[in-house]
């Protein structure tokens, strides 16, 4: 979900690799082995040499037993299979604690020690239960969006689209968010947004939405997947027309760029340096003309805290002066925006996406319908964002002049679309990233992108 605003190459730990033909269907393509090779059972054992009988001094013959052989240990639950549309609970897929690990990196230059050294090693380990919830909603993540791939076409609505990706969330978390308090649990990180063509960001069709995508539509997919308030925020970008592949190549390439610079003490402005080399080294052929991509100078990648999908750091797209490092423990989104029009974006069109504020006043609601529903949002969403199509389907009516009561009263936040030019071409990637005390894990990372 995008954040609008006013030292040489990584080593990948190929030992987290494992060709997605060798696991099992619904799993990704990075997993963690942990096989034991030491492991013996009882009847792998010889049995101890029985004494002499008392009556004739002659030994007992030892009795050999038959050796049992050992199961094959794995992570993955081999006799479940992800359905389409995907409605299996990742959680019965997968063995406790073994959900599968994202593409680790090892830190290089002045933090190569913290792969092998002990005092990191222990505090990764403590960090056991944040890992085991972020890989948990990545793997949501990666099936959901693996599905979305496949069966998203041209003549379907928005609506359809965006309900069969959030569905299959709450089917995978296990979290249908109805009951009170669910949501909160498990389940949307935020709304998923399908931006078109112009549009960059922050676009979800409110109810009795009609729009249709159409072949020549560029398509950004962005949603969020949250266990405990860990959100995995990744998005891709879909086009049916192959003269948008340059596009497209350069926002995942930028994206990638900014993955490989970031990392513990790196500086925001050497990532968005990185990012943007990369992204405006495309260009785009389009009705005859050759048209330079470039970044969307306003937007920019994140930081994420638990429940709050932004935090207090910005990731920049361009070059600048921000002198600002990324620190140990912290989390990030970094995403990035390729436009074939100014490079940057206003508000338009109707706002759909909101949060409430974690700092919101304490301020007297005179509009009653805005008290019930602070209190409907707050119960079941927190500082979680919403849509309006989910206050529907918890069954509020009426209730924009309390929603934006709340707004003006500066207790919610209203994310309206993010827009450059009509007539322009936007394109978004984005990854999550964990920045352990051993390693860096980008923990979106899948065999799709």
């Amino acid at each position: 979900m995008a954040a609008a605003t006013g030292d040489g190459a990584d080593t990948i730990n190929s030992e987290q690799f494992v060709p997605a033909s060798k696991q099992a269907a619904g799993s990704s393509l990075y997993v963690s082995q942990h096989d034991d090779k030491n492991e013996r059972s009882e009847d792998d054992k010889d049995d101890d040499e029985a004494p002499e009988d008392a009556g004739n001094g002659t030994a007992v013959k030892k009795r050999k037993k038959k050796k049992k052989p050992k199961k094959k240990k794995t992570s993955v639950n081999e006799t479940a299979k992800q359905s389409s549309p995907p409605r299996i609970p990742v959680a019965s897929l997968f063995s406790p604690g073994q959900y599968p690990v994202g593409e680790e990196v090892e830190y290089r230059d002045e933090n190569a020690f913290r792969t092998t050294n002990e005092e990191k090693r222990h505090l990764d380990r403590m960090n056991n239960d944040f890992l085991e919830e972020y890989r948990h909603g990545a793997e949501v993540h990666r099936q959901v969006r693996q599905w979305a791939q496949k069966n998203i076409k041209p003549g379907q609505s928005l609506t359809e689209i965006a309900e069969g990706i959030e569905d299959g969330v709450r089917a995978l978390t296990g979290h249908q968010g109805l009951e009170e308090g669910d949501n909160l649990k498990g389940g949307m990180g935020f709304p998923t947004g399908l931006s078109l063509n112009h549009c960059a960001a922050h676009f979800t069709p409110n109810a009795g939405n009609k729009t249709i995508l159409q072949k020549e539509d560029v398509m950004k997919v962005d949603f969020g997947v949250h266990i405990n308030g860990r959100i995995v925020d990744s998005a891709f970008t879909m086009a049916f027309d192959p003269v948008y592949d340059n596009l497209l190549a350069a926002a995942k390439d930028a994206t990638n760029a900014g993955v490989r610079e970031a990392g513990i003490d790196v500086r925001m402005s050497d990532i968005g340096a990185a990012i943007q080399e990369a992204m405006e080294s495309y260009e785009v052929e389009l009705g005859g003309q050759s048209l330079p991509v470039k970044c969307i100078r306003n937007l920019n990648g994140h930081d994420i805290i638990q429940y709050s999908i932004h935090g207090m750091k910005s990731v920049p797209i361009v070059k600048g002066g921000d002198q600002t490092k990324m620190e140990e423990g912290e989390t990030f989104a970094i995403e990035t925006f390729g436009s074939t029009g100014r490079g940057y974006v206003r508000d338009d069109m109707e706002t759909s996406h909101y949060a409430k504020k974690a700092d919101a006043p304490n301020v007297p609601l005179r509009v009653s319908s805005a008290r019930m529903l602070l209190s409907s949002i707050s119960k079941n969403f927190g500082t979680l964002p919403f849509c309006r199509r989910y206050l529907d389907r918890l069954g509020h009516e009426k209730y924009l002049l309390g929603l934006n009561n709340l707004v003006s009263s500066g207790i919610v936040e209203a994310y309206p679309p993010l827009c450059d030019v009509k007539g322009s071409h936007t394109a978004q990637f984005e990854h999550t990233i964990l920045l352990r005390p051993t390693v860096k894990e980008v923990i979106s990372r899948g065999d799709d992108y």
